[in-house]
């Protein structure tokens, strides 16, 4: 983290990777640069806060740290409080050429997930031309990154309004054209028939969060998911999918594939960003490529 702050950088990205269990004693802690702040989340309480704050502080030989800001996911509401500065309650932060609001102090999560970057990278590069579903789409960020591409058009869902509202925001501070954007913020499962209406898709994100009360469970609903495939891809569609909780293991996607889609062939997993490297792989955000081919004959 020290060797991180003493030069100077623009993009949003994880600076200290705690949750990946490779520094014993700092398993609840990650710190996020989102240029000028810097983000500090504890998952649980942390006696070594003061010393970590005078670590970034000596760091910073730039001067390009304004605020210095924790959020403890530990307690009720998530409260934020600032060490340095002020809180930046909406603040637009860059990922190469693409640009995100976010919203510090306001909600659990910021609404950038830097652990996608990599697939985002992947989605700049893949998506030409293609017409592309969203599923849980949240604040859009991959779709973005899709018609930053040159994808044809995306469709975005996700049961939160102010999270669809907030993508449509993230589309616009990147000049998109909206008339390439299709917006549904309804229950994915209530949405069946609007979704059919901007498709069949070129590629499907597939992306949920791990429980979402109410509405999904991933263990138990991915499933239906998977089978809605055959009604949503064309032909030669690829199939974006992700699972991120410690409980599910690296065969529980492929084999919910394998069993509910068998004219999918599994094309490998994708990368997750480098500076979320964890010493138990198999506990963190997996994502895989499918390729769905309709007269696949199942083995």
């Amino acid at each position: 983290m020290a060797g991180f702050l003493s030069a100077e950088h623009g993009d949003a990205v994880r600076i200290f990777h705690g949750r990946g269990h490779r520094y014993p004693g700092l398993e609840h802690v990650c710190v996020d640069w989102y240029s000028p702040s810097v983000l500090i989340t504890m998952f649980d309480e942390f006696d070594q806060l003061d010393e970590l704050h005078r670590c970034i502080e000596e760091s910073d030989r730039h001067r390009q740290v304004k605020s210095i800001v924790v959020q403890k996911r530990f307690e009720r509401g998530a409260p934020a409080l600032a060490l340095k500065g002020v809180i930046n309650e909406q603040l637009i932060v860059s990922e190469g050429k693409l640009r995100f609001e976010v919203h510090f102090g306001q909600h659990q999560n910021i609404g950038l997930f830097l652990d996608t970057r990599l697939l985002r990278d992947w989605l700049l590069n893949n998506s030409e031309d293609k017409n592309i579903l969203n599923l849980f789409a949240y604040t859009c960020s991959l779709s973005v990154a899709a018609l930053a591409g040159g994808a044809s058009g995306v469709t975005n869902v996700d049961m939160s309004r102010p999270s669809i509202q907030w993508g449509e925001k993230n589309h616009r501070l990147n000049e998109q054209d909206m008339k390439k954007v299709k917006s549904i913020p309804h229950n994915v499962y209530k949405s069946w028939g609007r979704i059919h209406q901007f498709g069949r898709y070129d590629l499907v994100i597939i992306d949920p969060p791990t429980r979402q009360k109410g509405s999904f469970d991933v263990s138990k609903n991915y499933p239906s998911l998977i089978k809605r495939m055959t009604k949503l891809c064309n032909p030669g569609a690829e199939i974006i999918a992700t699972v991120n909780s410690p409980f599910l293991d690296e065969s529980f996607l492929p084999e919910l594939f394998e069993r509910h889609l068998p004219q999918s062939k599994l094309l490998g997993n994708m990368d997750v960003a480098p500076e979320f490297l964890d010493e138990f792989p198999e506990r963190g955000l997996k994502i895989y490529r499918f390729l769905y081919e309709p007269d696949r004959a199942p083995l």
